[in-house]
């Protein structure tokens, strides 16, 4: 790197706004920028805040200056200390500025849509319709080069850990990986479509039957699902396959490229990441996507009340949760919950305010004259909980009260998914299958092509629903950052995992038959992993959307409102892919449907 490439010199411009300080004076610069602000004092003394993606600097003028703000700018002068007493150290550059200046307009600009500083609340549509404008200010400054920043160190750990990046296809064909695809017409081919992939899963694996043994990519990828803060039809992701792979080697590749990427951003490297059993996960955070910052995990109740008298607690299972410090909630507010907890399919809820009765630790609750001593003390050392705590119990299907319990605990102690701190954890030992479809199939829980435990591969056929799977997930702050698996490398084990989902010889061989072929030719064992950057990003960030770490963000309806996509193609291009565009059927009455 050049020393003109380090402090942004060019021919036109010696440095940056953001960059001068007291080493500077007696300097003569030249800068260039948009106009901040401008403050005239009379007629002989103007004041100019310019502004690049550095910061803002404060260049005086003798005289008066024809300028407004967001004119592009270049200023000549010379940097001097500010007046004693007049420093601003909310800036950078508060003890100094810029005297002597001449101003050369580079181009005037019209008044902008909003002001151009953090502070300002714009409505989101009108930041998205004018995000030229909007990416001026400090915070998308900071969030996109925080981003490259995230990149960078990705890819410079990755290609110290041995791994080649390789660019696969955007045109490929449809896969059944769970999500819907963005398809794209053929006009070679017409009445054919290729799809934009959702992943290069596929073209990775075949990457490693053909021997690239690292293979890793940050990749673009697209999926035509509904958007919310944490997802857009578009996303980054790092892409990573390895040949003659463990699972804890592949968790090892990544966490060093996240670790990484983290201790760039933040200067601090987090600890080593943990692990968790899917199904440890689910019984104590009621989710596999647990956030280890919102309190304590859930207590298993069930023990304490097998056999009870209570009917409210005679169910397959009682979960309990420890709120710290909660014993002051209001009645109001534990009603709240408790309907709340019925909405997400708990049959009720029961609450304990534990506190300190004649020198010892109580129960106030409807139900406590309805426990024993040794339920009210087995309930108490369960949930560990002390005086001034709030116990919340749902006693149901296990599944039901972990999962209940779980989204109860984000809601009553969580904390926004972009504030500190970072706690990432790893889930491991997902089961292969999730449920039964309609037709009565299993439904993969990851994608087809990931490994079956060793152990149950017989379990394909007789109970599908008790296999294991070789996959693994990667959790920060509640957020799914990504997800993984060693993957199947046989024809014959990929062969009945199809056929476990309900798909035919004939339907297999026709949508995956050159996979298949590849198998039959040398496939290494091998496994990978892909996770979001933008996600990785966003919560780096201190963000609670990823829209704010995108350049170009969609709005949560799909709608670009800059450029105003989507929009109807032109007859005569439609005509040229052989489409023709037909109005959706109107809903049938009610119970003709």
């Amino acid at each position: 790197m050049t020393s003109s490439e380090g402090t942004g010199a060019t021919s036109m411009r010696t440095g940056r706004c953001g960059e001068l300080g007291v080493a500077d004076v007696g300097r003569k610069v030249r800068l260039c920028g948009w106009v901040a602000h401008r403050r005239e004092h009379g007629e002989h003394l103007a004041f100019v805040d310019l502004r690049d993606h550095s910061g803002l600097v404060q260049c005086v003028v003798d005289g008066t200056v024809d300028i407004r703000s967001e004119y592009v700018v270049r200023i000549e002068g010379t940097v001097r200390r500010r007046p004693e007493g007049m420093e601003n150290p909310a800036l950078s550059t508060g003890e100094v500025e810029v005297g002597d200046c001449t101003v050369e307009v580079l181009n005037p600009a019209e008044p902008p849509p909003f002001v151009v500083e953090d502070r300002a609340e714009v409505d989101e549509a009108v930041r998205l319709r004018y995000r030229y404008v909007d990416l001026r200010r400090p915070r998308l400054q900071r969030n996109l080069r925080l981003r490259a920043a995230v990149c960078g160190a990705i890819r410079r750990a990755m290609d110290r850990q041995g791994f080649c990046e390789v660019e696969t296809p955007l045109l490929w064909a449809p896969t059944p990986e769970g999500a819907r695809e963005f398809a794209v017409p053929s006009r070679l081919h017409q009445g054919s479509f290729y799809v934009l992939p959702q992943s290069p899963q596929l073209a990775k694996q075949l990457l490693m039957v053909g021997g690239m043994d690292r293979y890793y990519q940050i990749a673009r990828c697209l999926r035509d699902e509904d958007l919310r803060a944490d997802r857009q039809f578009e996303f980054t992701q790092l892409d990573m396959e390895a040949s003659f792979v463990t699972r804890d080697d592949v968790l090892g590749f990544v966490s060093e490229a996240v670790l990484d990427a983290a201790e760039a951003v933040t200067g601090e490297r987090p600890a080593t990441i943990e692990r968790m059993s899917w199904e440890n996960a689910i019984d104590r955070y009621g989710t596999d996507k647990p956030d280890l910052r919102a309190g304590p995990p859930l207590a298993d109740l069930t023990g304490v009340f097998d056999g009870t008298a209570v009917r409210a607690f005679q169910a397959p299972a009682v979960k309990g949760l420890r709120v710290e410090g909660g014993g002051g909630t209001s009645r109001a507010r534990l009603d709240a919950l408790t309907e709340r907890a019925k909405a997400l399919g708990a049959k009720g809820l029961a609450w304990f305010r534990v506190v300190e009765r004649d020198g010892a630790v109580a129960l106030d609750s409807p139900l406590d004259r309805h426990l024993g001593d040794a339920e009210r003390g087995g309930l108490l050392a369960a949930a560990e909980a002390a005086a001034g705590d709030l116990v919340l119990a749902v006693a149901d299907e296990h599944r039901t009260s972990c999962a209940v319990l779980g989204q109860l605990r984000l809601e009553v102690a969580g904390r926004p998914v972009g504030e500190g701190p970072h706690r990432y954890v790893w889930i491991v030992e997902f089961p292969m299958f999730d449920g039964m479809d309609a037709a009565g199939n299993p439904v993969i829980a990851h994608h087809p092509f990931t490994m079956p435990h060793g152990d149950d591969l017989d379990l394909l056929t007789a109970d599908p629903l008790a296999v294991r799977s070789e996959a693994y997930d990667l959790v920060l702050n509640g957020w799914e950052l990504g997800s993984g698996s060693i993957r199947i490398h046989r024809a014959d084990i990929q062969a009945r995992v199809f056929a476990a989902m309900g798909m035919t010889a004939e339907e297999a061989e026709a949508r995956f038959g050159f996979l298949m072929g590849a198998f039959r030719y040398g496939a290494p064992p091998h496994g990978g992993f892909a996770f979001g950057v933008d996600r990785l990003v966003a919560i780096l960030a201190g963000e609670e959307s990823i829209r704010e770490v995108i350049a170009f963000p969609k709005t949560q309806s799909g709608a670009d409102p800059l450029t105003g996509a989507p929009k109807p193609v032109a007859p005569s291009s439609l005509a040229e892919l052989g489409i023709r565009v037909v109005a959706p059927a109107p809903n049938p009455p009610p119970g003709q449907g």
